[in-house]
C-alpha cells in the first residue's frame, strides 16, 4: 500500500506556495503633516515603539503659508506591515495624508550624494575616476591633487552602483541625503 502524499507537499500538483504577503519589500513612504513642534518625533516614536526600521528620513517645509512639512520615510517590510505603517501613520493627529511613492504610477524617488574619491593612487585611477563620473553624469565639484568630490543625483541603485565602482578606485568618503520623493501631475 502506498502512502499519499500531504496536500501540502511541493510533490502535489495541488500545492501553492504563495507567501507573497511574508516577502519582505521597500517602500518609500510620504507624509504631508502639519509644521509644529514634536511632530517627527511623533512619527519616529510611532516607528520605534513598534520595532519598524527606518532606512532614510527626510523632512523639509514644503507649504510655508499652510504650515506643512513633507516626510519622506523609507521603510522595509511585508506588505501588512507597511499597509499597517501607513495605517497608523494616518491616524496621527498632525499628518495631513499619506502616500505609498514606490506603488503611485506618478511616483518619483530620488537622492543626492557627495562622494571624495583619492585622486593621488595613479593616472590610471583618475581617468578612470572621471569616466566613470561621465557615465553616471556626475558633477565634479572639487579637484585637489589628492582628491576629487563628486555630486550624483538619481535612483538609490544608481548611487549605490556608483559607490561601489569608485571603492577600487579610492573612495575615501559618502555623504547621501536620503530618498526624497514627488508625485508627477495634480496632487491627489
Amino acid at each position: 500500500m502506498t502512502q499519499a502524499n500531504p496536500p501540502s507537499s511541493p510533490q502535489s500538483a495541488y500545492f501553492i506556495d504563495d507567501h507573497s504577503e511574508d516577502a519582505i519589500v521597500r517602500r518609500t513612504l510620504a507624509a504631508i503633516v502639519d509644521n509644529e513642534p514634536g511632530v517627527l518625533a511623533r512619527v519616529v516614536g510611532l516607528f520605534s515603539a513598534r520595532g519598524y526600521n527606518i532606512e532614510s528620513l527626510t523632512v523639509a517645509e514644503v507649504d510655508n503659508k499652510a504650515h506643512q512639512s513633507r516626510i519622506t520615510i523609507v521603510t522595509s517590510g511585508t506588505v501588512q506591515i507597511i499597509a499597517q505603517i501607513k495605517a497608523q501613520l494616518e491616524r496621527l493627529v498632525p499628518v495631513a495624508r499619506v502616500v505609498d511613492i514606490t506603488t503611485s504610477p506618478a511616483g518619483l524617488e530620488r537622492e543626492l550624494a557627495l562622494i571624495k574619491v583619492s585622486a593621488a593612487t595613479g593616472s590610471d585611477e583618475r581617468v578612470e575616476a572621471m569616466r566613470l563620473s561621465e557615465i553616471f553624469r556626475a558633477r565634479v565639484l572639487d579637484v585637489t591633487l589628492e582628491s576629487f568630490i563628486f555630486e550624483v543625483t538619481g535612483g538609490s541603485s544608481k548611487i549605490d552602483q556608483f559607490i561601489e565602482l569608485m571603492e577600487p578606485l579610492g573612495l575615501i568618503q559618502v555623504s547621501r541625503t536620503g530618498v526624497l520623493s514627488i508625485q508627477r501631475g495634480l496632487p491627489e
